[in-house]
């Protein structure tokens, strides 16, 4: 995915949903902080989003422009509408979206997770997908291990869980 496909699933999202304000909390919202986000990081073509004040209209974003449908046959790409829950973040996420607006989203405004809340949520996550994830932005510098060990540090996570995140992220910076 581009940035401007993301912007372009912004518009779509708020007009489906009524409401200005879709919140990216999927791999694809990293387009929200690096425009130019290196390709490892850009290959789903899902946006995880909700509306942010009617977040109940999830549904209506994936059933619209989700996955199969006329937008994505179309397009290449969709939203997924997914439920705020849906991602494990650390606490004051909110404070640090990103916003997303311009002439592309006619108006309407993306917030996309800071980079660290994004990776959180990989971690806790662990799929394969993740992994591959977490290990390019590390690679590629768009990460910070303390930052990573200060969100785990607020994420309402079991001692195990933590553990095994921090393993994590201190291997994929093990080799910088």
């Amino acid at each position: 995915m581009r940035r401007a496909d993301l912007e372009h699933i912004i518009r779509a999202a708020a007009d489906i949903s009524d409401d200005n304000e879709i919140v990216i909390i999927g791999s694809q919202s990293v387009l929200g902080q690096f425009p130019d986000a290196p390709a490892e990081l850009c290959v789903s073509m899902e946006a995880d989003v909700f509306p942010r004040n009617h977040p109940e209209r999830w549904d209506v974003i994936d059933g619209s422009i989700g996955e199969l449908s006329p937008f994505h046959a179309t397009f290449g790409y969709y939203a997924q509408g997914v439920e705020e829950a849906t991602a494990v973040l650390p606490d004051g996420w909110k404070a640090r979206l990103i916003p997303v607006r311009n002439e592309n989203t006619r108006g309407a405004t993306g917030l996309c997770l800071e980079i660290h809340d994004l990776l959180i949520s990989k971690y806790v996550a662990g799929r394969e997908k993740d992994h591959r994830f977490s290990v390019a932005a590390a690679q590629h510098g768009l990460s910070d291990w303390a930052t990573l060990l200060q969100r785990l540090e607020v994420t309402r996570l079991d001692q195990d869980r933590r553990d095994l995140v921090a393993a994590r992220i201190a291997q994929d910076f093990s080799g910088r």
